[in-house]
């Protein structure tokens, strides 16, 4: 249920997420395609700085992510106050 994994702290959205989408699926391959060229031409120390590099990025999305969910989030239950306050004999 999820307000038992809301209580236990097991609700993860990020990690429930299964996308499917093939536009993504693409990018990210790229992504993995880039990687290993530049693994294969660069100096052991310059790739492990672009890992690095890679790594704070991923770390920064990830933070955005949740600060955008928890922004939408917000802006779902302020709808649901402002429909369920409204004076009903305006319906």
């Amino acid at each position: 249920m999820i307000l038992e994994d809301l209580y236990y702290g097991s609700l993860r959205p990020n990690e429930r997420m299964k996308p499917n989408d093939p536009e993504l699926r693409r990018i990210n391959q790229r992504i993995i395609d880039s990687l290993e060229m530049l693994k294969e031409r660069l100096p052991k120390e310059d790739f492990d700085q672009v890992e690095e590099t890679m790594e704070l990025h991923s770390e920064s999305c990830s933070l955005n992510s949740a600060l955008s969910f928890t922004q939408g989030y917000k802006i779902g239950a302020l709808m649901m106050i402002e429909v369920f306050g409204e004076d009903k004999s305006s319906i």
